[in-house]
């Protein structure tokens, strides 16, 4: 098979051993984070290897995004938590979907769509323990609590968990954490109290499943970590594996003389004669114009920088006198694992002041996703 020109290759091998490193580091089920198709690898393929790997369930942020889980067959617990004023409830509750609910007028509408239905809703319970995101906000707790009490009396919702989310949980030791869950043991307690009992609690992501353990409740929802990306990087990278690498054909190779400049606005005017080489991806395809003159690329194992306003579908790399001998039809690793000194996506997030969950979610246009698997060498640790 011809690769891509321009390719996102997403090793589920890589999904399933970041799936053994959270499960190394809880005895708490983990809900495998697909949202926004799988952060750029795809939902449906990442969903299905981190559940084969041991995941419990999948969370994700729309009904969309778990009902296209559902038509691709996989049957498994899912998740979904912040919803539009036209979300389809009914649908989400007979592909039994697990609804998170952040407000009182969320529960009137999942318990007019659950009488609609016929069934009953599965309900969590999201709680704003400090986030100021969705969630229900103390102010509206006692309504929502009474009225989630209501609806489980007249049986027409099934509690099944309370959930908030971290504002810290990257300054492991920060009191926020645990103020937070603090706050959500006590929203579990309150529901139980007027006869709302959860089945299961969960507040820590990727940063907090990996560094405070103790805040693991019932569940735990990692997202980034399971791409292989590290949540608090000047901490290591915690034996997680890289998932997608990005890549380009190198399109032409051409010599050009000292003086001559290079893309839109020669931002970048060549010292010497040198070969420059042309790479088939660009902004469109989520390449940060931002990155101009900045990145860097491997070919052949050697490094290559960017020259040049990157275009938006297009990019080019300075080869020098070109000892390596790079020519057409060459690849460039734009981001990948490291391995052998290549760039990461990590590179370009602290080049542009990002992070890399922004930049291997972007991964758009042209760029095609192929899936692999295969051994892997990292370390659980």
């Amino acid at each position: 098979m011809n690769t891509p020109a321009l390719e996102a290759r997403i090793d589920l091998s890589a999904v399933s051993h970041n799936i053994g490193v959270l499960r190394a580091h809880t005895s708490a089920g983990i809900v495998a984070v697909v949202k926004a198709d799988g952060y750029g690898h795809g939902a449906v393929e990442v969903g299905r290897a981190a559940l084969a790997a041991g995941a419990a369930q999948l969370g994700v942020t729309t009904i969309g995004e778990a009902l296209e889980l559902r038509r691709a067959g996989i049957t498994a617990p899912v998740l979904a938590w912040l919803h539009g004023g036209n979300a389809d409830f009914g649908s989400a509750i007979e592909a039994d979907v697990q609804l998170g609910v952040s407000s009182s007028r969320e529960l009137d509408a999942v318990v007019a769509a659950a009488r609609a239905a016929g069934r009953t809703a599965s309900v969590t319970v999201k709680v704003d323990t400090g986030l100021a995101r969705n969630g229900v906000h103390i102010t509206e707790w006692d309504d929502t609590r009474d009225a989630l009490a209501k609806a489980v009396a007249e049986q027409v919702i099934t509690m099944h968990g309370v959930m908030s989310h971290l504002v810290r949980a990257d300054e492991p030791d920060h009191p926020l954490n645990d103020l937070q869950t603090e706050r959500l043991d006590e929203a579990a307690d309150d529901l139980a109290r007027v006869g709302a009992p959860v089945a299961v609690r969960h507040i820590a992501n990727s940063a907090a499943t990996l560094t405070r353990p103790d805040l693991a409740r019932d569940l735990v929802r990692p997202g980034i970590a399971v791409y292989g990306r590290s949540p608090i990087p000047e901490l290591g990278d915690f034996g997680l594996v890289p998932v997608m690498t990005l890549s380009a054909e190198v399109l032409s190779v051409k010599k050009i003389p000292a003086g001559q400049g290079v893309s839109y606005s020669h931002s970048w005017v060549a010292p010497n004669d040198t070969n420059v080489a042309l790479l088939p991806a660009g902004y469109a395809d989520g390449v940060p114009r931002l990155l101009s003159n900045m990145l860097s690329v491997q070919i052949n194992g050697h490094r290559y920088r960017n020259v040049g306003r990157i275009c938006m579908d297009q990019m080019v790399v300075d080869l020098g006198q070109n000892p390596a001998g790079v020519s057409a039809g060459d690849r460039a690793v734009l981001f990948g694992t490291g391995a052998g000194d290549g760039p990461t996506a990590l590179e370009w997030a602290e080049a542009i002041g990002t992070i890399d969950y922004e930049i291997v979610s972007g991964i758009r246009g042209r760029a095609v996703r192929t899936y692999v698997s295969g051994p892997i060498t990292g370390e659980v640790v």
